[in-house]
């Protein structure tokens, strides 16, 4: 019975999160700060959870099963668990106020009782079985937490749409309910839990411990899932794969049969940390999928199997359990803080990876001292060379920024180079790609560069529109590069989601002030707009909404295209921008365009290495439903092939998408 109930509450615990997130995701531009802030949102509710436990487990026996099941009761009138339409951001909300609101509103009772269920429960077992050793039930927690995390992308996902999902795990909730509350008052009441005063204090130091070990296991959590997420995709697979090895390691660790073993982990951990600083220094290796994953998913895994491995080692007697687990998610929580919020403000990029990584390569050389010297001086020259590492990474290529900022959608640089000269270019940086780049002598900054050149997909997309004043809109600004194929009576209208972009397009760059057409911005997600506004009658709508080098999905998704259909005109261009180093989104756009019964072509642009103004491949798939449009002879000059479908893929929408399958 405690065993089902501990079983339930964390497999419930863990599978709503992937839920809860890809509902709201589309809702705040796709961006991988979503998945981080909702960590953050469910790391405070466990500390909320553990508080609770740990007051409620001064109360007397049935007073604590009336209380808790009235809550339990409670939480069940709040299913089903789908937000309401009514949360969705207007144009340059604050977002993550507005996560951590939708959130409350949405799973917070559920998601609170369910966090509490394990430190209560394991008191329970304590107060009902004496004598055996309930932390072992916490590796049990953990492996039903890891269950609902591989079962999501790989079962739950596949076979539910979104509502489904969200039907499935209320009444799943509501079964638990009945457990829980079976097991509650199932405890023998005879029993009471110990005073404080009854049980040795705690001390101030031990305390530290647990908050420093359990942060710092947090903090590589989640610095390893922003370093992977956003220069691949904001999609749940790249969310639960870090969060997967997290609870492998509190499974290996709290199992009870000493798996862990420091002497064993240490060569690990230093020949992990040495890895990571070499990724972290060497910028030709960023771009290395397969052995990034591999590095930064190690360093993850042996780092926190390290930080969880000392938690239990330091762990109190089984009657201060409940202050253990609290201190425990407070230190995961301030993990949380620390990434989500504290980073955003301090650093102009993603340091923290860098930081934790010390951190943790110091907490090995102070564990590591008690196995000789060989350890010790192992870790410590593990500390100064991620130490050194991450310095570099921050200090490299200073002198040629220009300006550097940070916020929910990702880190923004413009660099500068040869200035005062003729080929004097700004570029702007997200994350580690560039989003385009202007020439800034004389008449050269008019000059169309990079991924939009005259000689590139969307560049002949507009030509082949030009016998008429052209109604020009882009999801995604940039340097606003495409307002230079403006002309008199012409309208570029953007859609940009990040209130810093603007800013930085209108203050660095001059694209925007350049244009002789009529240039409109309009601030927020741009499908939530489009899916506001009007048809806008658009002879092109250009879709090249990419964050670092990361997709949005839920502007690839059959439902996308069919509102992106929507506002272009019956010969209308929809005009994917598909570079991608790791990714083959082809397939995906054709196959979207067939169900829509429209046409796709591919114009795939590789510029000369003498060309001032290309300097940038691009690949680009237009879709139209006029199959004259597309064999324009603009776009036939630029070399348009057919966009190769594959018929056996399952097509992209908003409840399904599969990022293995279009690796490259």
């Amino acid at each position: 019975m405690y065993a089902g109930a501990i079983f339930l509450s964390s497999f419930l615990l863990f599978l709503v999160q992937p839920l809860i997130a890809r509902l709201i995701l589309p809702w705040f531009g796709g961006s991988a700060a979503v998945w981080t802030t909702c960590m953050l949102f469910f790391q405070m509710l466990l500390v909320a959870g553990y508080a609770y436990a740990h007051l409620l487990a001064r109360v007397r026996a049935r007073r604590q099963a009336l209380l808790h099941s009235l809550l339990l009761a409670a939480a069940l009138l709040m299913l089903p668990i789908m937000p309401d339409a009514s949360w969705q951001p207007a144009g340059g909300a604050e977002p993550v106020t507005r996560i951590l609101l939708v959130l409350g509103a949405t799973v917070g009772l559920p998601y609170f009782l369910l966090a509490s269920t394990g430190p209560l429960v394991q008191l329970w077992f304590s107060r009902a079985r004496p004598g055996e050793n309930p932390y072992r039930l916490f590796a049990l927690s953990n492996l039903a937490s890891l269950l609902a995390l591989l079962g999501y992308p790989f079962a739950v996902e596949p076979l539910l749409g979104a509502l489904e999902q969200v039907r499935a795990w209320s009444w799943a909730f509501a079964g638990f309910a009945f457990v829980c509350a079976l097991a509650a008052w199932r405890t023998p009441a005879a029993r009471r839990v110990a005073a404080p005063k009854a049980a040795a204090p705690i001390a101030k130091g031990r305390v530290a411990q647990w908050l420093i070990l359990s942060a710092t296991g947090s903090v590589l959590l989640l610095a390893v899932t922003n370093h992977l997420t956003q220069n691949v995709a904001s999609v749940p697979l790249l969310w639960l794969a870090p969060l997967t090895l997290y609870l492998m390691t509190f499974i290996v660790a709290f199992e009870g049969t000493r798996i862990y073993r420091a002497e064993l982990v240490w060569p690990l951990l230093v020949a992990a940390l040495a890895g990571a600083g070499w990724l972290i220094a060497d910028t030709a290796l960023h771009y290395r999928l397969v052995l990034q994953l591999a590095v930064f998913l190690s360093v993850l895994f042996v780092g926190c199997l390290f930080c969880h491995g000392e938690l239990y080692r330091l762990r109190p007697p089984a009657e201060q359990l409940t202050a253990f687990y609290l201190a425990v998610a407070a230190g995961g929580a301030l993990g949380g803080l620390l990434v989500a919020v504290l980073a955003p403000l301090v650093f102009d990029g993603y340091y923290e990876l860098g930081a934790g990584l010390a951190v943790l390569a110091l907490l090995a050389a102070l564990r590591f001292a008690r196995h000789g010297g060989v350890p010790q001086a192992a870790a410590l020259a593990a500390l100064l060379g991620i130490t050194a590492c991450a310095a570099y990474d921050a200090l490299r290529d200073r002198e040629h920024v220009r300006l550097a900022e940070r916020g929910f959608y990702g880190a923004l640089h413009v660099t500068e180079y040869s200035a005062g000269e003729e080929n004097h270019v700004r570029r702007l940086v997200h994350g580690t790609i560039m989003h385009g780049e202007q020439y800034m002598h004389g008449e050269l900054r008019r000059l169309i560069t990079a991924y939009y050149t005259p000689s590139s997909g969307i560049g002949a997309a507009i030509q082949s529109k030009r016998a008429q004043a052209l109604r020009l809109g882009v999801i995604g600004l940039g340097t606003g590069t495409l307002a230079a194929y403006g002309r008199p009576g012409d309208l570029v209208r953007f859609y940009e989601i990040d209130p810093h972009v603007v800013e930085i397009a209108r203050t660095q760059f001059t694209y925007l002030s350049d244009s002789a057409a009529r240039v409109e911005i309009a601030l927020g997600d741009a499908r939530l707009s489009l899916e506001r506004e009007p048809a806008q009658g658009f002879d092109v709508l250009a879709v090249d909404a990419f964050s670092s080098d990361a997709i949005p999905v839920h502007l690839i998704t059959r439902e996308a295209l069919g509102v992106y259909l929507r506002h272009v005109k019956g010969d209308g261009i929809v005009a994917f921008h598909v570079s991608n180093r790791f990714l083959d989104l082809v397939p995906v756009v054709a196959r979207l365009a067939r169900e829509q019964g429209a046409h796709a072509v591919r114009i795939d642009d590789d510029p000369l290495e003498d060309d001032l103004s290309a300097r940038a491949n691009s690949d680009w798939v237009l879709v139209s439903r006029s199959a004259k449009a597309l064999a324009a002879p603009a776009l036939a000059e630029r070399g348009a092939q057919p966009a190769e479908d594959r018929p056996a893929w399952r097509s992209w929408s908003d409840d399904y998408s599969n990022l293995v399958q279009i690796l490259k």
